[in-house]
């Protein structure tokens, strides 16, 4: 299995690294919320720029990402614009979507993009290539907040992620029951060791899945999602309290 280095950070080796997001509205409040994720500490700050009031004006956005880097210093960046359809606050058309990612990949500011996986098999591949063309690392994604898919399906979804030449394939489902976290693990398991050939992130969601986000070492999940404030999705925990609980599992092993 390769991993993944960025920056100073190594994903796919040893405890699941910490990924934090930052779901904040103005400039202000994305660089306050920066300040007080780097006290608190995070392997990985993710910027959920859907939230962010003048995402659209590319100028406004690029700064923003240029003062969001000078607080992070040596702390990887993620950007990641969540369309509404998986659960995001902002949707756009596909095009639109592709060249923002593009352009948050060639301000060099960041080191990770994150690329919705239904956008399309060639917006992704251009996305993926141009991100790789300025040393951008990829994440491609998948979120379902009404189910969880079948083993089979989940595997599935990626396996088309990696042979789309994502760096990291990720997707993240919702439990109807205690069995659909099982399912979710029980993909995480196979993929990992039958099918990938790099990391990869999954999790189930809602307080059903917590667990999902807590064993990854167990099962090969490589990073997971911890607030600092506000939480991106249903079912994260406090940044603190998820390390608290990494470390002991790991010292455990």
């Amino acid at each position: 299995m390769n991993t993944v280095k960025i920056r100073n950070v190594e994903i796919g080796s040893g405890i699941p690294k910490i990924c934090v997001p930052i779901v904040e509205v103005t400039r202000a409040g994305i660089l306050s919320s920066a300040a007080d994720i780097m006290r608190i500490g995070a392997d990985v700050v993710e910027w959920r720029a859907d939230w962010y009031e003048d995402i659209f004006d590319f100028s406004k956005a690029e700064e923003t990402l240029k003062e969001l880097r000078k607080v992070l210093g040596e702390t990887p960046l993620l950007f990641t614009f969540r369309t509404a359809k998986e659960g995001g606050e902002k949707q756009v058309p596909a095009d639109t979507y592709a060249e923002l990612n593009i352009k948050a990949a060639e301000t060099g500011y960041v080191d990770l993009i994150d690329v919705e996986i239904f956008t399309g098999d060639e917006a992704v591949k251009r996305v993926v290539k141009t991100a790789h063309g300025h040393g951008v690392k990829v994440i491609a994604s998948n979120h379902d907040f009404q189910k969880t898919p079948e083993k089979e399906e989940i595997v599935s979804r990626l396996c088309r992620m990696q042979a789309l030449g994502a760096d990291i394939p990720k997707i993240a489902v919702m439990p109807r029951n205690k069995k659909d976290v099982l399912t979710l693990l029980a993909a995480t398991e196979e993929m990992v060791s039958v099918h990938a050939d790099r990391p990869i992130i999954t999790m189930s969601m809602a307080g059903a899945g917590v667990i999902s986000r807590l064993c990854g070492e167990v099962f090969g999940s490589a990073l997971t999602f911890g607030s600092a404030g506000k939480a991106s999705a249903p079912g994260q925990m406090k940044a603190e309290d998820l390390r608290t609980v990494l470390e002991l599992l790991h010292n455990n092993l």
